[in-house]
């Protein structure tokens, strides 16, 4: 993509400070810019970089005010990270499938919409249904009865088990697995453990993303439910019967046992891990590393620690806590005084 910096600035709807004819041919980190790119500051730790950047333009704040004088040009807008997501999208080169590849196997009973690409050494199986604009990379293996719909990308190595549904313009990454077994066993008395046999599915919204390495059990009885907009990193474990609520993000490592239910717009971190049969509510933000041992009904709290407390409570129980040290000295001089 090539684009002068007067009409970058009038497709991100932003004040243009500078040389309108400047020519843009990439996006750059401020701290690696050179000729031709463009960067964005939207954290100040960053600003130093700005002054000695050698980027054509940088993406800024409407309200930020320079300390030094800057070379580069600088495109003024409402919302830097936001608008960085628009404009990457920009030049971000949409994948084109390569049709139905010879060394990929695919049952006679699938039914595969109009423009799909099926990579080689895939497998798409009986009573699959795809939808219309997919593709569907090398090594991917779609088991019975799947439906995935339009627009939805499938990266190598994915698994995908039977009976699973995937919406519309949903991205797996590699290695992902929908639909394996929940972690289901039964003591039988001896000592032993007896598989319960997972009967259920995967269900995954429109314009879901999941990250490599990502898994998701399928229901005991009925369906783990994922919704519409969640974004999922990598190497997390959503257990069976799992339900998540619209437009929740979740970070890498982050495990969520069975049957708990997860609202719509929350925020949890890395390596979280919630136990199961909870309920978490709408808009909850769960700090990394944190563990969540019973409910969250409180729509839009914030948490921390493990035990999960409020987080600020935690952040002024652990100021505390970094001072034990210190106060344990003080005590041990005062009994140490008082048994002269």
């Amino acid at each position: 993509m090539k684009i002068t910096a007067g009409e970058l600035a009038k497709l991100v709807n932003g004040t243009l400070e500078g040389d309108p004819e400047i020519l843009i041919t990439h996006p750059s980190k401020i701290e690696e810019g050179g000729e031709g790119s463009i960067c964005f500051l939207g954290n100040l730790k960053y600003e130093s970089h700005l002054y000695n950047s050698k980027a054509s333009a940088i993406l800024i704040d409407r309200s930020f005010v320079p300390k030094e004088k800057v070379k580069p040009a600088l495109i003024r807008v409402d919302n830097v990270y936001l608008t960085v997501s628009q404009l990457l999208e920009q030049f971000n080169q949409k994948e084109k499938g390569n049709g139905l590849d010879t060394k990929a196997e695919i049952h006679p009973s699938a039914i595969l919409g109009e423009n799909c690409s099926v990579g080689p050494f895939s497998v798409i199986s009986e009573g699959v249904v795809i939808g219309k604009n997919c593709i569907l990379h090398s090594q991917v293996f779609i088991d019975k009865n799947v439906h995935l719909g339009d627009d939805t990308i499938i990266y190598p190595g994915v698994k995908i088990y039977k009976d699973c549904k995937i919406g519309n313009r949903c991205i797996l990454h590699s290695n992902s697995v929908i639909g394996a077994d929940g972690f289901g066993f039964s003591p039988d008395g001896n000592g032993n453990y007896q598989k319960i046999a997972q009967l259920g599915n995967v269900e995954i919204g429109d314009d879901v993303e999941i990250g490599s390495n990502t898994t998701i059990d399928r229901g005991t009885l009925g369906s783990t439910r994922i919704g519409n907009g969640c974004k999922l990193d990598n190497l997390i474990q959503i257990a069976h019967n799992v339900q998540i609520g619209n437009d929740t993000v979740i970070a890498a490592q982050a495990g969520i046992a069975g049957s708990t239910k997860i609202g719509s717009n929350c925020m949890i971190g890395g390596q979280v891990g919630i136990i199961g049969h909870l309920s978490i509510a709408d808009g909850t933000m769960i700090q990394a590393q944190s563990g969540v041992a019973s409910s969250l009904e409180q729509p839009k709290g914030k948490w921390y620690g493990s035990p999960a407390i409020e987080y600020f409570s935690f952040l002024r129980s652990y100021a505390e806590f970094k001072r034990l040290p210190e106060i344990a000295k003080k005590l041990k001089e005062i009994e140490d005084n008082q048994n002269k």
